[in-house]
């Protein structure tokens, strides 16, 4: 075969794969306008409020959805504030149930005893009408903190590296973090690991949320908005932070994230079901200290479109959690566990894998 009929051979087929792109374009965009532009507003709603929060796939929205469409959207999938402040740690008492001289220990009958693994975890399938959930339950909170990459550098790492190099048995995704070109090597907003702030930066995106551990193993959610370096210091100083991540409150065409799910045992008071339906990591606590980690699929894996805020909520309430919040989602949810992922991302090329992450909150083994 000569030279010419190489490049004829070559045009054709690029021809022909840009068309297929052209056309596979165009049918994305007819869908989403269908959708956008129906009769159901709650479809609109939600499916509009779903592309929001995607950073790969907000362009698609902006597109089909004017200004004006997207603030009513919001509007309507949206919810209501929560003023973390009165965050009540008195009402987590934290039980050793294997420890029968423990004063604080709740006597539980046999045939209601929940059944850990030899390291206190035990995981739970969910199934929601648009979702699959796993729920891991880690019954001392002591076990639970963060890991991460750090020093920071470009790239970060898998989820089951962060895991292995922190000795450490499994873990959930964590906090804000720069996620173009799947770098995933800085984090966004404030990090403490081990009572050291490793990231101080709370003015770097707008309604921060810190999500974290404090030295008496009670899950703090905290809004750090306005807060400078010197402020996040004396926080974590004073308030006895051992760990934390940040995940952000804000609600616009540049972003469609939230934090608060449950404080003090009440739900977050929603309009619609609180945001559209995409993949989500959240962590909570219930009443006797055990830690929940949830991650649900979405985005077409398994054929289905993800959860929603309603859904994070329902789910916490259901399994006891006093407070709880949400994490960074989407593309970056997984969950990783007894060298396996129970949760891989929804991304095709990383189903059995994860992102490039810079933290995480990982489970450690017993007594360490």
């Amino acid at each position: 075969m000569n030279a010419k009929r190489v490049l004829k051979y070559v045009g054709r087929v690029l021809l022909v794969l840009f068309v297929t792109v052209l056309i596979l374009a165009g049918t994305v965009y007819l869908v989403v306008y269908k959708i956008c532009n129906g009769p159901s507003p709650a479809a609109k709603a939600e499916f509009g409020s779903s592309l929001l929060e995607s950073g790969q796939m907000k362009f698609v929205a902006k597109l089909v959805l004017s200004k004006e469409e997207i603030e009513e959207i919001n509007n309507r999938n949206s919810r209501e504030q929560m003023d973390t402040d009165s965050l009540d740690t008195d009402l987590i008492h934290i039980e050793n149930n294997d420890n029968p001289d423990d004063p604080n220990a709740t006597p539980v009958p046999a045939d209601k005893r929940e059944v850990f693994d030899e390291n206190g975890i035990r995981i739970i399938e969910i199934a929601g009408s648009s979702y699959v959930a796993q729920l891991m339950i880690v019954k001392d909170p002591s076990q639970v903190c963060v890991g991460t990459t750090y020093p920071w550098s470009e790239y970060g790492k898998n989820l089951n590296e962060i895991v292995a190099n922190c000795g450490a048995l499994g873990g959930v995704n964590g906090g804000l973090y720069e996620s173009s070109g799947n770098k995933g090597g800085y984090p966004l907003g404030v990090v403490v690991q081990n009572g050291q702030i490793t990231c101080n930066k709370p003015y770097s995106n707008k309604g921060l949320y810190m999500i974290a551990m404090n030295n008496d193993n009670i899950l703090i959610i905290k809004n750090i908005e306005g807060m400078s370096e010197s402020d996040v210091k004396k926080y974590v100083e004073e308030e006895g932070i051992r760990d934390c991540v940040c995940f952000q409150e804000e609600s616009s065409d540049a972003n469609n994230h939230f934090v608060p799910l449950v404080i003090n045992g009440e739900g977050r008071e929603l309009k619609g079901q609180g945001s559209g339906a995409n993949p989500r990591t959240a962590i909570g606590q219930r009443a006797d200290g055990a830690i929940l980690l949830l991650v649900t699929d979405g985005r077409g894996a398994n054929g289905h479109l993800g959860a929603t805020a309603a859904d994070l909520i329902a789910i916490m309430l259901e399994y006891g959690a006093v407070n709880a919040a949400n994490l960074d989602g989407g593309s970056s949810s997984c969950m990783y566990y007894k060298g396996e992922y129970v949760q891989g991302s929804v991304t095709f090329y990383y189903q059995n894998s994860s992102w490039r992450l810079p933290t995480a909150f990982v489970v450690m083994p017993k007594g360490q």
